[in-house]
């Protein structure tokens, strides 16, 4: 009776509680649907130095809140926005399917690359970790046009250099010239980078590996580098298909080069099988791929320039590969250097000293290749060797002969180095 008479009763407590509880949790959705209802109309924005662009910050939905939106600058010396803080005034009726846009003016002030994100308050009512762009200020609207002209001309002239050797051989009918290391080192290379350059740019679960590492990055693989390297792939399929019908006398891939391309399979297989036990993510297996292509592109020239010595001759092997190999490296690096100087970036160039090297050490391998052919040997293109077959066939130099070195002591008549 006392209790009756308190007014304390348990069950209704317990429904109580319920209905606090189911309160609360059909309102936190309620609450967090204003959550990512701010968006900007461009994530990226390229101005000349001086130059002012307009955007939006689109809002969806009122707030019975004002909120004051402010931008945080990476670099403040290379981009202004006016105003530099947004008040968007709260509403006592707010309409929660308004959609309003903000204007924001972006103003150049020195050349480079400036990320931006946005930080509102109060906080807890729209999220905006999310919201972020990139401003690159340039020196010259000309210049970006020359530096987007230049890469596809060494887009073109890399994709075009594999055809001349393949030319060569088909009508000498021969590729007894043709170092095989390089043939095999060439196509190890390529499928590791083909491999890498699709797995990024097709994966939905490696990018998002990718941008979860990286999160406010571009991909870095565009579909021309998934184009050139399986092109680049499917033409050293096409030369190594040659070495199989056409004259090749005793060559083949040596001891070293089969052991060299043993421990990348290795590396390959073993990196492979740790992603699919799920040890390491498979975006790691792709940089592992990537890193055996570097080390392939450091060391593929060596075999066929030590056979060009041995054999006192660059016969056989295509010239025309060679210029425009050291046209697309060429202009490469131009490239870097004008982008450099057009969004005053040095240090990013100073950064990416892997490929800078590896462009200059491929222009060095070009010009040694260049001065063996017309300094070193050019001798070499006007001994004819006894019974050579296919000896009425055109050759590379536009002679009506093909002229071989006469093989002796000094110049073994063989394929791989010794």
């Amino acid at each position: 009776m006392e209790r009756a008479s308190s007014g304390f009763h348990p069950h209704r407590h317990h429904r109580i509680t319920f209905c606090l509880v189911a309160m609360f949790l059909i309102a936190l959705p309620i609450g967090q649907c204003q959550i990512e209802k701010m968006y900007t109309d461009v994530s990226d924005i390229m101005m000349l130095v001086d130059e002012t662009r307009l955007f939006n910050l689109v809002q969806v939905g009122e707030y019975n809140t004002t909120l004051s939106i402010s931008a945080k600058i990476q670099h403040p010396d290379i981009v202004q926005y006016v105003p530099p803080v947004l008040v968007i005034v709260g509403t006592d009726n707010p309409n929660a399917s308004a959609v309003i846009a903000h204007d924001i003016c972006a103003y150049g002030k020195s050349p480079g690359h400036s990320e931006v994100t946005f930080n509102v308050t109060p906080s807890g009512i729209v999220d905006l970790d999310s919201v972020f762009m990139r401003v690159t200020v340039m020196h010259s609207q000309a210049i970006y046009v020359i530096s987007v002209i230049m890469g596809w001309i060494y887009f073109v002239a890399w994709s075009v250099s594999f055809y001349p050797q393949i030319y060569i051989n088909f009508r000498r009918k021969s590729v007894v010239g043709l170092n095989f290391d390089f043939l095999a080192l060439n196509i190890m290379g390529f499928t590791m980078y083909s491999l890498f350059n699709c797995g990024l740019y097709f994966s939905k679960a490696i990018q998002d590996e990718y941008f979860f590492r990286h999160p406010r990055s571009l991909n870095p693989v565009q579909l021309n580098d998934v184009f050139f390297s399986i092109h680049a792939a499917f033409a050293t399929l096409i030369t190594i298909f040659q070495c199989f019908i056409y004259e090749r006398e005793n060559q083949r891939v040596s001891t070293a080069g089969r052991t060299l391309l043993g421990g990348f399979c290795l590396v390959v297989v073993v990196t492979a099988s740790l992603a699919g036990a799920a040890r390491v993510a498979w975006l790691d297996f792709l940089y592992y791929c990537s890193y055996i292509k570097l080390c392939i592109t450091l060391i593929k020239y060596l075999p066929q320039a030590y056979m060009n010595y041995k054999r006192k001759s660059t016969i056989g092997w295509s010239i025309g590969n060679i210029f425009l190999d050291f046209v697309g490296g060429t202009l490469s690096i131009l490239q870097m250097l004008l982008n450099a100087y057009n969004y005053n970036d040095w240090v990013s160039l100073q950064g990416d000293l892997t490929k800078v090297g590896l462009g200059l050490f491929s222009l060095i391998f070009d010009i040694f290749f260049m001065l063996q052919h017309y300094v070193f040997y050019r001798h070499s293109r006007y001994d004819a060797i006894p019974g050579t077959t296919h000896s009425s066939e055109a050759s590379e130099d536009e002679d009506h002969t093909i002229f071989e070195p006469v093989p002796g002591p000094e110049t073994p008549y063989q394929g791989e180095p010794t």
